[in-house]
């Protein structure tokens, strides 16, 4: 059979977009890929919304396009979420609000007041997820004591994934990979907690039904079957959230080896066996599989804030982000700083009120230069999540990258001189909607993806004198953090 009859469609519902490949399973290969983007609007400071209709036009595009081009039907479909999102749906499956995504920072009051209560405390250590703005827990209880009239209203607290599923099969349910992330789900008992459901202010009904990432829907609504052009048996598999499925779709599920990814936002993770919590609650653990756990660190400036860079202060159109970045590679930042949290922070500091800052500005400093500090900030703040990553996970041998930052060779060798280790490159497509693939092909006791096992890396390997130039730089950026988060 080809891979045109014998394929396999992953959909990541990322922050900007939903991209779906279609996967060989002969081959390995991906042999189609779609993308279709959406906006995240910001009605007021601190919010962060979007229309879940969009997102869920956007998914059934990806599918159906997939599909019509192959010419036949998928083995199966499986999906990847973006992590965090949370919205309110009537008794009648209206929505009551927009989706709340990660980066909607309304509730720092409500993380602040509970995030170091002996309650907050055990909250983080029962779900692995930090108390902070960006968890449903907190947008949940800023619903409860903002909008009291409407949540009183809400029967369901699905986040976008969950709400997708159930305009395809009619009824709520949640990966444990996305539920470990709401700070809601006890990663030990697979259950919802009690105790952050009492934090909250909901019951355990009120969230969709938790089950494996392996799980299997099947009885796809007629309708949609016919608008997506697939069977109404094919099979989908629940699937999980974009950070963890990235750790599968880079193969980076052995000891040591860490991956990062920078999109419109950045992460460096680590898998492991067991549940693994950071004393100083600097990092998340969350579940990919029951016997596979993933710990590390998430920060909320990637691309976001180059594109706020490029559009809002450059003035520049966002089609020009890729020649400014390639400009701001060529440049020397020299004296200038860039502290990249536009929309506050999350690993290793936590603080949704941080705000960035361009320090050390002179005259000599242009266009190029800026970019290039954003660039540079971009990685430092990653290298802080690597070393609480390591004291907690263990020590880092190898670092694999993804992430739409990979089309510029130049920023992948920026990052490996940052860390002064090697990134390994492996592909260039999404991997996480790889990784949701091969979660799909264990569901479906389907032989290992062999040519997903054995691609061909490229290896960015570091020059260890910038790396001591980027040493003090790093130092510097540090430094000049403490004092400005002080204020």
């Amino acid at each position: 059979m080809s891979d045109n009859t014998s394929y396999i469609i992953g959909t990541d519902i990322g922050t900007g977009s939903a991209k779906t490949i279609r996967l060989g399973v002969h081959s390995g290969a991906v042999i189609g890929s779609f993308q279709q983007a959406y906006p995240t609007l910001h009605p007021a400071p601190g919010y962060a919304e979007q229309d879940p209709e969009a997102l869920l036009a956007a998914v059934k595009a990806g599918i159906r396009e997939m599909a019509a081009a192959a010419g036949g039907p998928p083995l199966a479909i499986a999906l990847s979420s973006a992590m965090h999102s949370i919205m309110a749906v009537a008794g009648d499956d209206t929505a009551l609000t927009p989706l709340i995504i990660w980066a909607d920072n309304r509730s720092e009051i409500q993380a602040l007041t509970l995030r170091d209560t002996p309650e907050g405390i055990n909250i983080y250590r029962q779900t692995g997820t930090p108390v902070h703005a960006m968890s449903p827990l907190c947008k949940i209880r800023w619903l409860r004591e903002r909008q009291p009239a409407l949540f009183a209203q809400a029967a369901m607290f699905p986040g976008i994934k969950e709400y997708i599923l159930h305009h395809f099969f009619g009824h709520y349910i949640t990966d444990h990979s996305i539920a470990s992330a709401t700070g809601l789900f006890n990663i030990a008992t697979r259950q919802w907690s009690d105790e952050a459901l009492t934090a909250a202010g909901i019951r355990a009904h009120q969230l969709p039904a938790p089950v494996p990432a392996t799980h299997i829907l099947t009885g796809l609504k007629p309708a949609v079957a016919a608008e997506l052009g697939i069977p109404a048996d094919t099979p989908f598999i629940v699937g999980g959230s974009d950070g963890c499925l990235a750790q599968l779709g880079s193969n980076a599920l052995d000891a040591g080896h860490a991956t990062i990814t920078i999109g419109t936002s950045s992460a460096m993770r680590m898998a492991g066996l067991q549940p693994v919590t950071d004393a100083e609650r600097r990092l998340f653990t969350y579940l990919l599989t029951d016997d596979i756990y993933i710990t590390g660190g998430a920060s909320n400036n990637g691309g976001v804030l180059l594109q706020w860079l490029v559009r809002d202060f450059l003035k520049q159109p966002l089609d020009n982000l890729q020649s400014l970045i390639s400009a701001g590679l060529q440049a020397e930042a020299g004296t200038l700083i860039c502290l990249p949290y536009l929309q506050g922070e999350r690993a290793p500091i936590w603080n949704s009120h941080a705000t960035a800052a361009f320090i050390g500005i002179q005259p000599q400093h242009s266009t190029e230069h800026f970019m290039r500090a954003a660039l540079e900030g971009i990685c430092y703040a990653l290298r802080s999540i690597r070393d609480p990553l390591a004291a907690t996970a263990g020590a880092i041998h190898k670092i694999s990258v993804s992430g739409g930052f990979t089309a510029s060779p130049g920023w992948i060798q920026l990052l490996a001189d940052v860390f002064g280790q090697s990134m390994h490159v492996r592909q260039q497509q999404d991997a996480s909607a790889i990784g949701a693939v091969m979660l799909a092909a264990e569901a479906l006791k389907l032989p290992p993806i062999a040519g997903l096992q054995h691609q061909h890396e490229k290896i960015y390997t570091p020059d260890m004198d910038r790396h001591v130039v980027y040493n003090q730089r790093y130092e510097r950026f540090i430094r000049l953090g403490e004092v400005v988060l002080k204020q």
